[in-house]
C-alpha cells in the first residue's frame, strides 16, 4: 500500500505560478529576479497556512536555478532544482527558529554563512517564526543580518511582527501575505478533487473554505478529513455533520420567527441546537454573520461580499427582500452587543435568550388592536406635572375633566379633548416600538423647597451622593462635616478642611454633586456650594469619633447616665 502524503504537502506550489491569492507577492519577486535586484534580507509575515514558507522555497529555488524560463519560473531540471526537490540541496538551509533560538545558535549560523555555496550563486537560509528568537540571539544576528557575504541571503518568515525588534525589521524587505479569499480556495480544492477524482459540490468546498478562515493549510486538511468520512461522493450535509457547523437552514427559521414575533419557537429551536452540541457563543456569532449577509445581499454591488455559494446567495437575497434594512440593522446590533458581553456574562444561555426576544420586539408596527394597550402608559408622564404644588391653577384645565359624564361640556371643548387624545395616541405609537430608556428619568423634581428638609433626610441624600465619588480621599473629605441646609436660600453648605480642596471639588465635582443632590432630595431648585471650616472651629462643636469621645458626649446630653455609673458601679468607655 503506497505511503498516503497529505493534500497540504503533496500539492504544496513548487513555482510562483501555483501560489495561491499572493500574486501582487510573486510578481514583485520575479522582477526583482529578472532586474538582479536582489536584497540581501526579506521578512515574510502574515497569517498561518498562506504561503509564506513556500513562497520562501520557490524563491531561494529560482534564484539558483541554472535555466529559469522567460517568466522567471524555476526549470525543474538542472541539477540545483533536482537537488532542492529531493531534499539534499546544500545552497538552501531551513532553520526553525523555535528550536533553534539561543545565542549560540545564531553563532554557529553566522560561521557557517561564511561558506560559499557549492551549487548556484546563493546561499539561501530560511529561518521560519523568527519571532520566537530570544532578546540576545536577535542582538547577535544584528551584525550579520546588515553585512552578509556577498553569497548569502535571509528570508525570515513569522506569523507575529509585532515581536520583532525594530532594528531588525528595518533591515529587512517586509512582504505581507494577505489571507486568501473563499474563491480562491474553492478553485484550488476543486482542481485539487478533479485531480483525485473526488466529487463534492460547491455548497460543500465553501463549507470548508469558510471554515479555513483565509489559510489554505487549513483548507486543504478540512479537505482530506471530510474524505476520510465521506469517501470520494462528498455532499453538503456530510460536510456540514463531520465538521460540526452549524446548517444554515437555522439561522433562515429564526427569520422566519423574528419577522411573525414568535418568540417561544425561537427559544425552543435554540434548544434544540444546544442538544446538538453547537457552542452557544458559536451559534451568536454565526448568527450576527447571517445579518451580515443579509445586509451585504441588499445591494447587487456588495452582493461579492457575502462569500458564500450561489445557492446560499439566491437564499440571502429572498430573505433580505423581506426584512426592512432598519430591522437588519437593529438585529445585527442586539446580536453583536450580545456577542461582545457573552464573556463577561454568568449565564449565557439566558443572555442569549433574552437577545433572541428581543429580536422577536423588533418585527415592525404594533397591530391596531394593541393600540389602547400602548397608549395607556404613554399617556402617564404627561399628566405627572399637574401633582406639582405650584402649578394649582393649572388643575382647572379641560383635558382631565373631559372623561366625566356627569358634566356637559361644549361641543368645541369635546373636538379639542378628542383631538388632544389623538395626539396623544400617535405619539404613543411612535414610541411603542421602542423600550423606555432610564425610567428612573421619569421622577418628578419639586420646582420649589418643600416646607423643611431634616438632618436626618438631607444625611441620607448626602451619603447617597457621596458613595458615588470614587475617589477615598476627596469622599472623606466630603463627609467630614455634616451638611447644612438654609431653607431661606434654598442652599445646602457642605464644608471642607481647606481651600485647595473647596477649589478642587468647585472645578471637577461640584455640577454632578448638585444634581445628585437634587435627584436624591426631589428639589429641583436647591443649590449646593462648598465653604471652608476649620476642625477645630470653636462656633461648631467636634462631632465625636472615638467610643471615649461619643460616651463623653452621652454623659452631657443625659445627666443621669452618671449617675447610672456609680449606682451600678460601672464605667461606660
Amino acid at each position: 500500500m503506497p505511503q498516503f502524503i497529505v493534500s497540504a504537502r503533496k500539492y504544496r506550489p513548487s513555482s510562483f505560478g501555483g501560489l495561491i491569492g499572493q500574486d501582487n507577492i510573486a510578481r514583485t519577486l520575479k522582477n526583482s529576479i529578472l532586474t538582479g535586484q536582489l536584497a540581501h534580507s526579506y521578512l515574510f509575515c502574515g497569517p498561518r497556512g498562506v504561503g509564506k514558507t513556500s513562497t520562501a522555497r520557490i524563491f531561494a529555488k529560482t534564484i539558483n536555478c541554472m535555466n529559469p524560463g522567460p517568466d522567471m519560473e524555476p526549470c525543474g531540471e538542472c541539477e540545483s532544482c533536482r537537488s532542492f526537490a529531493e531534499g539534499r540541496s546544500y545552497c538552501i538551509h531551513e532553520l526553525d527558529a523555535a528550536s533553534n533560538n539561543s545565542v549560540d545558535d545564531i553563532r554557529n549560523l553566522t560561521e557557517q554563512v561564511r561558506i560559499p555555496p557549492q551549487i548556484g550563486r546563493y546561499s539561501v537560509y530560511i529561518i521560519d517564526e523568527v519571532h520566537m528568537l530570544s532578546q540576545a540571539a536577535f542582538n547577535a544576528f544584528l551584525k550579520t543580518l546588515e553585512e552578509p557575504p556577498a553569497h548569502a541571503i535571509f528570508i525570515l518568515a513569522t506569523t507575529e511582527k509585532h515581536k520583532i525588534l525594530p532594528t531588525i525589521l528595518s533591515r529587512c524587505q517586509t512582504y505581507d501575505f494577505n489571507r486568501i479569499s473563499v474563491a480562491d480556495m474553492v478553485r484550488n480544492m476543486k482542481d485539487i478533487a478533479a485531480a483525485e477524482n473526488i466529487t463534492i459540490s460547491d455548497d460543500a468546498l465553501h463549507i470548508i473554505a469558510q471554515k479555513a478562515d483565509g489559510a489554505m493549510r487549513d483548507a486543504l486538511t478540512l479537505f482530506d478529513q471530510t474524505v476520510a468520512f465521506c469517501g470520494n461522493d462528498i455532499t453538503y450535509d456530510m460536510v456540514i455533520k463531520n465538521l460540526n457547523v452549524l446548517d444554515y437552514e437555522y439561522y433562515f427559521k429564526l427569520t422566519d420567527y423574528f419577522l411573525a414575533g414568535d418568540y417561544p419557537a425561537c427559544l425552543l429551536l435554540f434548544d434544540e441546537i444546544l442538544s446538538k452540541g453547537f457552542n452557544s457563543l458559536h451559534f451568536i456569532s454565526g448568527l450576527s454573520s447571517h445579518f451580515r449577509d443579509m445586509i451585504v445581499c441588499c445591494n447587487k454591488a456588495s452582493r461579492v461580499l457575502a462569500e458564500l455559494a450561489p445557492t446560499i446567495v439566491a437564499r440571502y437575497d429572498e430573505y433580505s427582500r423581506k426584512c426592512s434594512i432598519k430591522f437588519l440593522y437593529e438585529a445585527l446590533g442586539i446580536t453583536t452587543a450580545c456577542e461582545a458581553a457573552y464573556k463577561a456574562s454568568g449565564n449565557g444561555r439566558l443572555l442569549i435568550e433574552f437577545a433572541l426576544m428581543k429580536l422577536c420586539a423588533l418585527r415592525g408596527e404594533l397591530p391596531s388592536g394593541d393600540l389602547q394597550g400602548a397608549a395607556a402608559p404613554a399617556a402617564a408622564p404627561v399628566s405627572a406635572p399637574v401633582a406639582a404644588p405650584a402649578a394649582a391653577p393649572v388643575a382647572a384645565a379641560p383635558a382631565p375633566e373631559a372623561p366625566k359624564p356627569a358634566q356637559a361640556a361644549a361641543p368645541a371643548a369635546e373636538e379639542k379633548s378628542s383631538t388632544s387624545i389623538s395626539n396623544l395616541l400617535k405619539k404613543a405609537m411612535q414610541t411603542a416600538k421602542a423600550p423606555a430608556e432610564e425610567p428612573e428619568q421619569v421622577i418628578e423634581l419639586v420646582e420649589s423647597a418643600p416646607a423643611e428638609v431634616s438632618e436626618e433626610t438631607l444625611a441620607d441624600a448626602w451619603k447617597k451622593v457621596t458613595d458615588n465619588v470614587s475617589n477615598p480621599r476627596v469622599r472623606s473629605g466630603l463627609t467630614k462635616f455634616s451638611p447644612v441646609y438654609d431653607k431661606d436660600s434654598n442652599t445646602v453648605t457642605q464644608y471642607v478642611l481647606n481651600s485647595a480642596q473647596k477649589e478642587w471639588i468647585e472645578k471637577n465635582l461640584l455640577v454632578q454633586l448638585q444634581a445628585d443632590l437634587q435627584k436624591e432630595l426631589g428639589i429641583k431648585e436647591v443649590a449646593l456650594k462648598v465653604d471652608i471650616k476649620n476642625e477645630a472651629s470653636a462656633d461648631e462643636p467636634r462631632k465625636p469619633y472615638t467610643t471615649r469621645e461619643i460616651a463623653q458626649d452621652m454623659r452631657s446630653r443625659n445627666k443621669d447616665l452618671s449617675q447610672m455609673e456609680i449606682d451600678l458601679d460601672l464605667e461606660i468607655k
